[in-house]
């Protein structure tokens, strides 16, 4: 199984996205699966200008734009599993966002409805048939990440590919305190780690696994707390 990850995450390797994405690849690579990661800040991946969309009407599957895009196009193609790895911005990190776009090309462009909605799929020469979404954010309830969601799942959708689930992380800067892992984080971490291995292995992530990935660290009262409080003190 080849696994195609992108970190979106503007802080890369110092980041929490990279925290929860590590033990989560390791727990793939333990399984057999054969994992590569980008970093989608040091690609250098533009922005999709070309509103002619050339990649379907011109020469169908061919991006125009020459960046790192030509790159990961090949092995995109290869690929069984895409993993998008992103922090919750608003919604997500301008080069995230810009990769999410320039993954066009490998949609097919004839169209489809299915259930009411148009819908595509990827080209009979992308092997990607799973799309999975792992995110941290730094606000207390999971509710916080509906938007990154919807975008993750409605990509798979317009692929006609399964989405895998969501590896979420809410307040992720609770697992470590003065620079160290907590063992609150510590647990995290190998729950992070048993649920890559379980998509490898079994084909999906146990419910029990991610519940203990996302689960609450402190109070959504005191958490709120120490977000005003912190800020009180910045302020004054």
């Amino acid at each position: 199984m080849k696994v195609i990850a992108i970190n979106g995450s503007p802080r890369m390797e110092k980041g929490y996205t990279a925290l929860i994405l590590t033990p989560f690849i390791q727990g793939m690579i333990d399984a057999g699966a054969e994992v590569k990661l980008f970093y989608a800040r040091r690609l250098k991946v533009d922005p999709c200008t070309c509103g002619q969309m050339y990649c379907w009407y011109g020469k169908s599957g061919e991006c125009c734009i020459q960046d790192d895009m030509q790159v990961l196009y090949p092995q995109l193609r290869e690929a069984d599993i895409l993993i998008l790895a992103t922090p919750v911005y608003i919604p997500l990190p301008g080069e995230m966002q810009n990769f999410i776009n320039r993954l066009c090309p490998l949609i097919d462009p004839t169209l489809e409805n299915r259930e009411g909605r148009t819908r595509a799929r990827f080209c009979k020469q992308v092997k990607i048939r799973k799309i999975l979404l792992l995110s941290t954010g730094g606000w207390w309830e999971k509710a916080n990440f509906e938007t990154v969601l919807h975008i993750t799942e409605e990509l798979a959708k317009n692929a006609s590919v399964a989405f895998a689930g969501a590896v979420l992380r809410p307040h992720a800067f609770l697992m470590k305190e003065k620079g160290k892992l907590t063992k609150d984080g510590e647990a995290v971490l190998n729950a992070v780690r048993r649920a890559g291995y379980e998509l490898v292995k079994e084909g999906g992530m146990n419910k029990e696994t991610l519940d203990a990935i996302s689960r609450p660290l402190i109070s959504e009262e005191g958490l709120r707390r120490r977000y005003n409080d912190e800020l009180g003190q910045k302020k004054g």
